[in-house]
C-alpha cells in the first residue's frame, strides 16, 4: 500500500483530534496505530429502530491522497442490512468518486453511513432480512465483536461493557436456576409434610378413642360386679334356707348352728 501523502496525514490527524474533542453521537472511530490510512469505527443502533442496542464494527480505508478521493467502507459485524467484509456502494465511498466532496470528514462519512443503514434502499453490499433477524443480530453484536482482536484493542470501553453485560447475564441465569431449584425442593417436601400431618392427626385421634375403651372396661367391671353381687345374694338365700331346713333334719341344734356359722363365714370373709 502506498504511503499517505503529507496533506493526507495532516488532514486525518486533524479529524481525529476533532472527533476526540467533539464526539459524534452513536459513533466512535480510531485509526490503527501502525497505519493511519486504516480506521475502525463503531456505530450504535439508535432506539426505536430495528438495530436498537446493536454495536456494529466496521472499517474505513483511505486513499493516500485523501481528502481528494473518498475512502472505502466495509462492515465487520453481522447486522442484517449490509454484508460483512464487502465494500459498500454509497455516494460517500470509492464506488462513486464523482459524487465525493473533499469537505466531507470522517464524522460526516459515518453519519451518512448510519443514516443509510436505517433505510431499506438496496445497493451493492446491502442485504435484506426480517426485523426479528436484525434484532437478534443487534443483541448478539457486542459479544461477536469481543472476539475481534482489533476491536478489543481500539475500543476497550466497549470490551468493558461486554464484560459487564456477560457478568450480569450470568448472575441472572444463576439466580433463575437457584429459584427453580428452590421451587422443586418445596414441591418434593410437600408429600412428606402431608404424611407427617396425617400421622400427627392419627396420634391425636387415639386419646379420643379411650373413653369408649373406658366404657367397655367399665362395662366389663360392671358385669363382674354384677356377677359378684348375684353370687352374694345366692349365698344369703342359701343361708336363710339352711337355717330353716337344717333344724328339721338334725337333732343337734349346736351342730346345725356350727354348720350355718361356717357357711356364712365362707361368703362374708368372717366379718
Amino acid at each position: 500500500m502506498a504511503s499517505a501523502q503529507k496533506g493526507c496525514v495532516t488532514r486525518l490527524q486533524k479529524e481525529y483530534k476533532s472527533l476526540l474533542r467533539e464526539p459524534v453521537p452513536h459513533i466512535q472511530a480510531h485509526p490503527v496505530p501502525s497505519n493511519l490510512l486504516e480506521w475502525h469505527f463503531v456505530l450504535e443502533g439508535a432506539p426505536a429502530t430495528d438495530f436498537e442496542g446493536g454495536v456494529y464494527h466496521g472499517k474505513l480505508v483511505f486513499p493516500p491522497n485523501y481528502p481528494f478521493k473518498p475512502p472505502s467502507i466495509s462492515m465487520l459485524t453481522p447486522n442484517g442490512r449490509f454484508a460483512v467484509n464487502t465494500k459498500l456502494c454509497l455516494s460517500i465511498t470509492d464506488y462513486h468518486p464523482e459524487s465525493w466532496n473533499p469537505m466531507w470528514s470522517v464524522g460526516t462519512i459515518l453519519t451518512g453511513l448510519l443514516s443509510f443503514m436505517y433505510d431499506n434502499q438496496p445497493t451493492t453490499g446491502s442485504i435484506t432480512s426480517s426485523k426479528a433477524e436484525k434484532q437478534r443480530l443487534a443483541k448478539e453484536s457486542l459479544a461477536y465483536n469481543a472476539k475481534n482482536a482489533t476491536f478489543r484493542k481500539l475500543f476497550p470501553n466497549w470490551l468493558e461493557e461486554h464484560n459487564k453485560r456477560a457478568a450480569a447475564a450470568a448472575a441472572a441465569a444463576a439466580a433463575q436456576q437457584q429459584q427453580q431449584a428452590g421451587g422443586n425442593g418445596e414441591q418434593q417436601q410437600q408429600p412428606g409434610a402431608q404424611q407427617q400431618q396425617q400421622l400427627a392427626g392419627g396420634q391425636m385421634q387415639q386419646p379420643a378413642q379411650q373413653p369408649g375403651q373406658q366404657q367397655a372396661a367399665g362395662a366389663g367391671g360392671g358385669g363382674a360386679a354384677a356377677g359378684g353381687g348375684g353370687l352374694f345374694t345366692f349365698a344369703m338365700v342359701a343361708i336363710v334356707l339352711a337355717i330353716a331346713v337344717v333344724p328339721l333334719f338334725s337333732t343337734d341344734a349346736a351342730v346345725s348352728l356350727s354348720v350355718l356359722t361356717r357357711l356364712r363365714d365362707s361368703f362374708t370373709g368372717g366379718s
